[in-house]
């Protein structure tokens, strides 16, 4: 079996109104020894206020590796997604999260293609897609940083859809973040998705989805924030690490989970499984 770590989305801190710095300190507490910041361009008022838990690209990131090392946590991944086919938005976005990444000590940047722009087909989408990812792939490169492409809207709602984007642009820096739960949701079998992903797969999103929540919107969505705590939902964590432990690299699953609770209920669940 490949190497497997357990991480934490740092969006389980969102809705107690938290800093990072408070969700770092948190969810090393719990035991967890990987997390996934969550970047933003600019400046933001409820995290600049410290009532929300992303990061501006601006401020150093050599301080939030600082942090991490106080509290003996490292960065899986950071979370920086964006529309790409709104190169506009997403090339700056991007190069700007890369060259983050880099200096913070992670290699991998995820990202999805986001929602549609208006007034364009799916072709003039997926030239404008494939633009982004060129200019992005050329930065990553340089740097070593892969890119890890999540299914979450329109187009990446099936296998086809992803594998389209994936091929856009031919680089060894281009991988998949995969989302447990989205995939469940677009109506999609995850398991079997995620086996046909095989060794392109860079990092992995462990969202879990309750009964609830799948009888009230499975096939009618292409995705969702955040899930429940592994184990208590539908998704089959021991059938995940099965098929991840076939791949290569060491791979990272991503608690994305919308409460402490849910964040210590995941890790010990995971746990007992890897």
């Amino acid at each position: 079996m490949g190497e497997i770590q357990i991480g934490l989305n740092m969006e389980f801190v969102r809705h107690h109104d938290l800093p990072f710095a408070a969700g770092v300190e948190k969810a090393a507490r719990m035991g967890y020894r990987y997390i996934e910041p969550m970047v933003h361009w600019g400046r933001e008022l409820m995290s600049e206020a410290q009532y929300f838990h992303t990061q501006s690209l601006f401020d150093d990131p050599y301080d939030v590796r600082a942090l991490c090392e106080r509290y003996g946590v490292e960065c899986s991944s950071i979370s920086a997604h964006c529309p790409l086919g709104r190169p506009d938005v997403s090339v700056l976005y991007l190069t700007f999260a890369v060259r983050y990444a880099a200096e913070l000590g992670t290699t991998i940047v995820n990202t999805d293609e986001g929602v549609k722009a208006e007034g364009t087909d799916a072709e003039t989408d997926h030239v404008l897609m494939k633009y982004t990812l060129t200019k992005v792939l050329r930065c990553a490169e340089h740097r070593n940083i892969r890119i890890g492409l999540e299914q979450h809207q329109q187009y990446t709602r099936t296998p086809e859809g992803m594998d389209r984007i994936y091929n856009l642009v031919k680089s060894p820096m281009m991988g998949i973040n995969f989302d447990t739960g989205n995939a469940y949701l677009a109506g999609q079998d995850p398991y079997k998705w995620l086996a046909h992903v095989g060794n392109r797969l860079v990092h992995v999103h462990a969202k879990d989805i309750t009964v609830q929540q799948s009888e009230a919107e499975r096939g009618k969505v292409t995705g969702t924030p955040v899930g429940c705590a592994c184990g208590e939902g539908v998704i089959d964590w021991k059938e995940v690490i099965r098929i991840i432990g076939k791949v290569d690299r060491p791979i990272c699953l991503s608690v994305e989970c919308g409460t402490i609770d849910q964040a210590a209920a995941s890790l010990d669940h995971l746990k007992s499984l890897v």
